[in-house]
C-alpha cells in the first residue's frame, strides 16, 4: 500500500499499533469525538449499534476487545478517496485461549484536516465470523 494519502496514513499507523499492542499510540490517532464501529451495527461489541464515540470509549472497545487478543491484518486491497480510505482484506484474530479466527472485512477510515482519525467503520458479520467459535464452546 502506498502511503502518501493521509486516511491510508492513518489506517497504516492503527494497524501497527494494533500489531504492536501498543494502545497509547492507537488513540494518539483519533480525534476527541471520533467514533470506532466495529462492527457496524448492533452486536455484542455494540449492543446499542451506535459505535464508541470518544477517546474514552474508543479505549474502552481496545481493553475489550483489542487487548486481550493477538490481531493480524491480511489486506488485498486499498482504495483512497477524498478524506477517506476503504482497507479489503482478513484479519486474523489469536484468542487469549489460543482459537483463531479469520474475518473477511471491509474497514473504512476517515481523517479530518489535521490528518486525525474521525471514524473507523469495519464492514464485516458478527454471526457469520463468531458463530462457530461460539457454538464450539457450548
Amino acid at each position: 500500500m502506498a502511503t502518501e494519502h493521509p486516511a491510508r496514513r492513518a489506517a497504516q499507523g492503527s494497524m501497527r499499533a494494533v500489531l504492536a499492542k501498543d494502545k497509547q499510540a492507537w488513540l494518539n490517532l483519533f480525534a476527541d469525538d471520533a467514533v470506532v464501529e466495529d462492527p457496524i451495527g448492533v452486536s455484542p461489541l455494540d449492543p446499542a449499534g451506535k459505535g464508541h464515540r470518544g477517546k474514552a470509549a474508543i479505549s474502552a472497545f481496545w481493553d475489550a476487545n483489542i487487548g486481550p487478543n493477538k490481531t493480524e491484518f491480511d489486506i488485498r486491497h486499498s482504495y483512497a478517496a477524498g478524506n477517506e480510505v476503504a482497507n479489503v482484506g482478513q484479519i486474523i484474530t489469536t484468542m487469549a485461549d489460543g482459537k483463531k479466527n479469520y474475518v473477511d472485512i471491509v474497514i473504512t477510515y476517515k481523517v479530518n484536516d489535521q490528518g486525525k482519525l474521525v471514524a473507523l467503520r469495519a464492514y464485516w458479520e458478527f454471526e457469520k465470523a463468531f458463530g462457530p467459535l461460539m457454538t464450539a464452546a457450548k
